[in-house]
């Protein structure tokens, strides 16, 4: 990548339904330039509505780069994103002093800013054995197996979180090392400055918004979204709020209320989890999703002192 620090990539981010797609849109319309997605699931073209993708309306009112641009078929990473995301801003920063990236992924984000280890790719039949073991036996099988294989890590990480646990065994069975003597997190040091705006308000209003989101991706077809999808629902791209609570439905283990309700409060509980991530970096400047003048004037006063957008 070229170095030039008066180029700035302006980090949009925060918990799900706040609005970051609006204000990423209106900054890159002051701004005349392209967003890049930094949403794990919207990156997928088979998801559509359960991820609130920007709707076709929305495309039209700035370019968007890496929404649907992958298949739920395809292994994806953070590391995978790193990569994609920071050729991209190379190729755009030749017509472009500023670019947009915007998103609530916080792996994603961090990989993006920090750099984050490479890891090998995984090999499929390995991933899907593990996948029948969890099913089959559970998780204490497999955790018993991490914490002989890397202490190290087991001793680090939620011992509740499957995915997490998998990952860290896939990597140890994978290349005969520990999971944690792959992990440098050495910080990456970025040609370009970073400008991290942060979205926050009112607990009972951000709930209410995720709640009457959910209410609209009712209407716009979630439940036929995720019943199309239903045949592929082992699949690691798919363990994803909105849902696996209806793939539980659909297997008879709930009814449709307690699917939309447990949408909600999953939804609810992920952004909360987002926010406790995001309020660990202090590099974040954190504004109401309404101050729209506000985080211009913010951005426009960053990025002049840089020397970019001149």
């Amino acid at each position: 990548m070229v170095l030039n620090y008066k180029k700035s990539v302006i980090v949009v981010t925060g918990p799900t339904g706040i609005g970051k797609t609006g204000l990423s849109i209106d900054l890159a319309r002051e701004f005349d330039c392209p967003i890049i997605s930094a949403d794990s699931r919207q990156i997928f073209k088979e998801l559509k509505i359960g991820t609130a993708a920007p709707t076709n309306e929305e495309l039209r009112k700035a370019t968007h780069y890496l929404i649907g641009t992958h298949s739920i078929f395809d292994y994806y990473s953070a590391y995978k994103y790193e990569q994609e995301a920071l050729a991209l801003v190379d190729k755009l920063f030749e017509a472009n002093d500023v670019v947009i990236l915007t998103g609530g992924s916080m792996m994603y984000i961090d990989a993006f800013c920090n750099g984050i280890d490479e890891l090998p790719t995984i090999d499929p039949e390995l991933r899907d054995n593990l996948q029948e073991a969890f099913r089959k036996e559970g998780l204490e099988n497999i955790r018993r197996q991490l914490k002989l294989l890397d202490p190290v890590f087991y001793n680090q990480l939620d011992l509740k979180n499957p995915k997490r646990i998998i990952h860290a065994l896939e990597i140890c069975l994978m290349t005969g090392r520990p999971y944690s003597a792959l992990r440098t997190n050495t910080k990456k040091i970025r040609p370009f400055h970073i400008v991290k705006i942060g979205l926050d308000m009112d607990r009972s209003l951000l709930h209410q918004r995720i709640n009457q989101r959910v209410d609209q991706m009712m209407q716009d077809g979630l439940e036929n979204e995720a019943r199309g999808l239903y045949a592929h629902r082992t699949l690691n791209s798919l363990n994803t709020v909105g849902y696996r609570e209806f793939f539980d439905f659909f297997d008879n283990i709930i009814n449709r209320e307690k699917a939309i309700e447990l949408v909600k409060r999953n939804s609810r509980r992920y952004a909360r989890k987002q926010l406790s991530w995001f309020r660990r970096d202090e590099e974040i400047t954190w504004f109401s999703p309404q101050n729209t003048e506000e985080v211009i004037t913010f951005v426009q006063r960053k990025i002049k002192r840089t020397g970019a957008h001149n």
